[in-house]
């Protein structure tokens, strides 16, 4: 089947963030001018994916009016002839056919996707996680389609992190297919670094077939006391294969300051009118 929906959680508290994200979400801290559900979205939607379901909480109410028509900020360009803001503005509302569904409690991320089950309606689905931008010329989401395509199976994005930060991600142990492929053994979340059976961990990226759901059901609350995706994953994979994908691009993990600064440098040095006057900057720096 052609998986043209796509779940992104956008339910979390973004405490990593405080205190701006008191009154503003995590997702829409902004990359220069564009916040990074932007980023999300544009990868979703250059994916395949023509219909979102956004799963939100309380003081998320931002993201729908982002992506929203806006006829006031319009009327106000069109009357100034400001036509290619005037665009801009209108393809952010034109992007994707977008449904808004609220997490009443934040019960970890596998109850939060749980919720978008009857809008699946039974379908293959994609899910991205709002922390993460990657950067590809071929669309990280697009990729784990092309091996969902091939082998019918989830798949789940991964790569190799520091082993010093093993403890933040669901850990694989997988068979080696390729060099970028790997058949799931097993997953562990945020395992000790001693304990852990890699450094290979699943990233805000995933492909499942509808099954996840049930699986989800089934498990208890884990780590943090929480419903985790991961252990949902180990559940389906012992019913039908899992692939986890070393995909090609660069990610940044906008959820950690560090992260997010690099991705703003980096989207900076990027932009042609700016470039030589951040270099300048940094060069100068002291």
């Amino acid at each position: 089947m052609t998986i043209k929906k796509a779940v992104i959680p956008a339910a979390g508290l973004g405490t990593r963030f405080l205190p701006v994200t008191k009154s503003m979400p995590k997702e829409m801290l902004p990359i220069i001018d564009k916040p990074v559900i932007h980023y999300v979205v544009e990868e979703a939607v250059n994916s395949g994916i023509d219909d979102i379901i956004f799963v939100t909480g309380r003081s998320k109410r931002s993201i729908e009016d982002y992506f929203d028509d806006s006829p006031e900020l319009e009327m106000h360009l069109k009357s100034r002839g400001k036509t290619e803001m005037l665009k801009m503005i209108r393809d952010i509302s034109s992007l994707v056919d977008i449904h808004y569904i609220r997490q009443k409690e934040p019960r970890g991320l596998g109850d939060a996707i749980l919720t978008a089950e009857k809008h699946i309606s039974g379908e293959p689905f994609a899910v991205l996680l709002g922390d993460d931008i990657i950067m590809n010329s071929t669309p990280c989401t697009k990729q784990l389609i092309e091996v969902f395509n091939t082998y019918g199976r989830s798949t789940i994005a991964v790569e190799e992190v520091p082993w010093e930060k093993v403890s933040n991600y669901g850990i694989i142990k997988g068979r080696e297919l390729d060099e970028h492929l790997y058949l799931l053994e097993d997953i562990v979340e945020k395992p000790a670094p001693e304990k852990a059976p890699s450094n290979t961990g699943a990233i805000g990226r995933y492909v499942f077939t509808p099954e996840i759901f049930d699986c989800i059901k089934a498990t208890a609350c884990g780590v943090g006391g929480e419903i985790q995706l991961t252990d949902g994953i180990k559940l389906l994979s012992e019913s039908q294969k899992i692939y986890a994908y070393k995909f090609t691009g660069k990610r940044y993990d906008t959820g950690d300051k560090l992260g997010y600064i690099k991705a703003i440098v980096d989207f900076a040095l990027k932009n042609e009118e700016m470039r030589d006057e951040i270099l300048d900057h940094l060069r100068n720096f002291n």
